[in-house]
């Protein structure tokens, strides 16, 4: 069976001078997961691995370095899917854990299927998960955006058909691709791996999108929207806007493509295709299929990935 990871830090306009440090932290976290599949060790263990490495990079919007929402604080969500038995666990609203997606696992092995909020934390407690304090997960340039917002955003615009403040940077627009702007878009990380006994596993984890409601959960810890897995077709992991990637439900459709053995790089353009003429959405996906192939696809100008296969084969782009 031939093994290979992909893993994605953000689909959205990434300025210039932020390439360097989404490419690197892709790679970085390619490397940790594909060292363990290499050793012969788990998709499952290869995920978290992956992720966790971009949870704790503060370029990224997961874990440390997330963007505020409108009360001026961090909410995590988090989701695993191991592909085999079709086992799940995934968290949402948490504030005072810096790795949501090892405690996303930790839910995939217990009764639940999700956890939210306080209840969340708990659990974590419960698993000798260590809660941090939830300044550690504020960084400097995510309370400047914050209070930038605070001062100019106009919350009597909000309506559910367009984008929310920190998606806007990604939206289509007629004229073309806006420049930057202090209205930062989320960079949700995930990674979707396969291992040497053919396991498919997909994880996502994302501190939402900025100025976003408080108790705003989006597509990243919901099955079918922010991620899928399954052996007999293979794995997805989403990031864009979370609401249009909950209305097609973007992973479970882009992980569907694949049957027939449709190579992933189609599954993957097809699935952003239809996400942009149903959805009215922006997104990028990652997929990996049965067989160890790799795809991945976006509508937005830019989507930091990385990547390597059995055959040798890796790479990175943003």
């Amino acid at each position: 069976m031939s093994i290979a990871i992909i893993v994605h830090g953000g689909a959205w306009a990434i300025p210039d001078n932020e390439v360097a440090p989404h490419r690197n932290g892709c790679r970085n976290a390619r490397n940790a997961g594909w060292d363990i599949l290499a050793a012969g060790g788990s998709a499952m263990d290869a995920v978290e691995a992956a992720v966790r490495i971009l949870e704790d990079d503060p370029t990224y919007d997961a874990g440390v370095g997330s963007v505020l929402n409108r009360g001026g604080f961090v909410e995590l969500d988090a989701a695993v899917m191991d592909g085999d038995q079709l086992l799940y666990g995934s968290v949402a609203g948490v504030r005072r854990v810096r790795n949501p997606i090892s405690l996303a696992r930790h839910v995939l092995n217990s009764p639940a299927g999700m956890l939210v909020a306080e209840g969340a934390e708990q659990f974590a407690v419960k698993r000798g998960i260590k809660l941090c304090d939830p300044e550690d997960l504020i960084v400097d340039r995510e309370f400047a955006i914050y209070q930038d917002l605070v001062r100019t955003y106009d919350e009597s615009k909000d309506t559910g058909a367009t984008p929310p403040p920190g998606e806007r940077n990604a939206a289509i627009q007629a004229g073309g691709w806006p420049a930057p702007s202090m209205d930062r878009p989320g960079d949700t990380v995930g990674c979707v791996a396969i291992d040497s006994n053919g396991w498919v596993v997909a994880g996502t984890s994302t501190g939402g999108t900025g100025h976003k409601l408080v108790g705003r959960v989006g597509d990243a810890p919901l099955l079918g929207g922010g991620l899928y897995a399954m052996n007999e077709l293979g794995g997805c992991s989403t990031t864009g806007w979370g609401e249009s990637i909950m209305r097609i439900l973007l992973a479970k459709t882009a992980v569907d493509y694949l049957a027939d053995d449709c190579h992933p790089q189609i599954a993957a353009d097809r699935a952003i295709q239809r996400l942009a003429d149903r959805g009215k959405g922006t997104a990028g996906c990652i997929l990996l299929d049965r067989h160890g192939r790799l795809g991945w696809a976006f509508n937005t100008p830019r989507m930091a990935h990385a990547w390597r296969t059995a055959d040798g084969r890796d790479g990175d782009g943003v």
